[in-house]
């Protein structure tokens, strides 16, 4: 592969179905008090509406992350900015987009998880593909939650 060919960055895309609705999977994500029954084991700190600062904070990663809510379209979008290892951004942040698609006439939802970017670097892949295993498992635990009531991640990381 010559330089011109040369991979620059890593991003990843994960996709799954919930059987909701659009806007109660929207919610689930959005809401703090709905997104720490089922994700942010310690908590989570604040509505992801656009230029928002909020706090997540996982049990099984201790200390609060800080998140900036980029964008925000109810029941359809959202982006959010936080902090990564081996990042190509200046500010060192990573960019989740979260897309919330009604499938079968709104009675299910095509929920698409896209993180950019990292350098296309062995510590770059190893942190890119963390967060893909962090949010395919976000995608599995919401599912379970708002399908079936079940909180996969309780006990799970320790």
């Amino acid at each position: 592969m010559n330089d011109a060919n040369a991979l620059q960055e890593l991003n990843f895309t994960i996709s799954g179905r919930v059987s909701k609705p659009a806007a109660e999977v929207y919610e689930a994500v959005a809401a703090p008090e709905r997104l720490s029954k089922y994700f942010t084991t310690g908590g989570a700190r604040g509505r992801l509406e656009a230029g928002a600062d909020v706090t997540w904070d996982f049990h099984d990663f201790p200390g609060a992350f800080p998140v900036t809510v980029v964008e925000s379209e109810p029941n359809r979008r959202i982006v959010i900015e936080w902090e990564g290892n081996e990042t190509t951004s200046d500010h060192g942040r990573t960019r989740v987009v979260f897309e919330f698609e009604p499938i079968d006439d709104d009675s299910r939802t095509l929920v698409t998880i896209t993180e950019s970017s990292w350098r296309a670097t062995e510590s770059g892949a190893r942190a890119a593909f963390d967060n893909c295993e962090g949010w395919t498992g976000m995608l599995n635990a919401m599912k379970a939650w708002l399908e079936h009531g079940i909180n996969l991640r309780e006990g799970f990381y320790r």
